[in-house]
């Protein structure tokens, strides 16, 4: 099969390399990822595999399939264009907005195979099938990477568990103008606590340097710069404070609890609190209430129950599967609006 995994954004490239392992690891593949430059000023695996910035390079490469986080993919590329989705954020509207560039959606869970095959229903023009998402498998893979640097920051500075602070960056979210000062309090009280912050990239710079300039010189807080992975300090973790982010399911589907910040989720299977001296209380009700608990193990069963490391072979043996059925799609109907945004966003190509 001729694959293409299509990364409009940096965030795609965690995504689609489990399914370029997998596909390496059976072999009888073809692999070209797209890299859009405009929003990727660096490819990290450019000297290990096969890509290109180019949309006329994608085309002539005819793909069969083509697997995409994003929102987008230009509809006029060949091959069967699957969404898999860029996270477990159900509460943003924008989750659950059908554009009409896929072919099929890949689930992760059943609570979203469910909503989705609803909207395939109404819509008529895409399938769904559930498959798991492609970061379990990475997870699976790696899951005591890190046992041993987190053993070892624990004795550095002498405490018992890592109290990760991952919140967003949107000024209207962020969690980061109120969140310094009850941490102190906490980690007073809480002598076992190392706290690690790693703030999103995006987050704005003077709140950032008022953080790492809080947490440099003290014994119980390390800063950890806005580039790096948070995935590395997440599988590290045993408790997470973050705010409106993506990253608290993720960290829910370890089997560890989280505190958020004023969450705009409608549905909360975690400890939210709404006003920053909470902070204590809800720390250890998300540690020690079964409610708390037994709130995660839904999220567990609903949002992605798939942790068998066999998400991205399913990925790839559905969109064959696909394939068999309907043959390799030419191209999408779409409106003049969607066309027009195709277009405006990655450019024509000469057929």
């Amino acid at each position: 099969m001729r694959i293409v995994l299509f990364c409009e954004n940096r965030y795609a490239i965690d995504i689609l390399q489990p399914i370029e392992s997998e596909a390496r690891s059976q072999g009888g593949h073809e692999i070209l990822w797209y890299i859009h430059t405009p929003k990727i000023h660096s490819f990290q695996l450019d000297a290990q595999t096969n890509w290109t910035d180019s949309i006329q390079a994608v085309y002539d490469f005819a793909p069969e399939a083509i697997f995409v986080p994003g929102n987008i993919v230009p509809y006029y590329l060949p091959g069967v264009k699957i969404q898999v989705f860029h996270g477990y954020a159900a509460e943003k509207k924008d989750h659950w907005v059908i554009r009409r560039y896929f072919d099929t959606y890949f689930t992760q869970g059943p609570y979203f195979t469910s909503h989705f095959e609803a909207l395939a229903r109404k819509y008529g023009d895409f399938e769904v099938r559930e498959t798991g998402w492609t970061k379990q498998d990475w997870v699976r893979q790696h899951l005591h990477d890190y046992d041993d640097e987190k053993k070892s920051l624990l004795e550095k500075y002498g405490k018992k568990r890592i109290l990760l602070y991952a919140p967003t960056f949107s000024p209207k979210l962020t969690s980061l103008p109120y969140m310094q000062e009850p941490l102190a309090q906490l980690l007073e009280k809480e002598k076992d606590i190392l706290l690690i912050i790693k703030a999103h990239p995006l987050s704005a710079k003077e709140w950032t340097d008022s953080y790492r300039q809080w947490a440099t010189g003290r014994n119980d807080s390390i800063y950890i710069e806005a580039g790096e992975n948070v995935t590395r300090w997440q599988m590290m973790a045993d408790v997470m404070l973050s705010d409106t982010s993506s990253v608290i399911y993720e960290f829910l589907l370890l089997d560890r609890p989280v505190i958020s910040f004023r969450a705009i989720s409608k549905d909360l299977y975690w400890e939210n609190i709404q006003e920053a001296g909470q902070l204590e209380e809800a720390y250890h009700k998300a540690l020690n209430d079964s409610d708390s608990l037994a709130r995660r193990r839904w999220v567990m069963e609903n949002y992605d129950p798939h942790n068998d490391g066999q998400c991205c072979r399913r990925m790839l043996a559905q969109a064959q599967d696909y394939i068999e059925r309907h043959g390799v799609p030419a191209s999408r109907r779409l409106n003049l609006w969607r066309k027009y945004t195709s277009i405006k966003t990655f450019g024509r190509i000469r057929s």
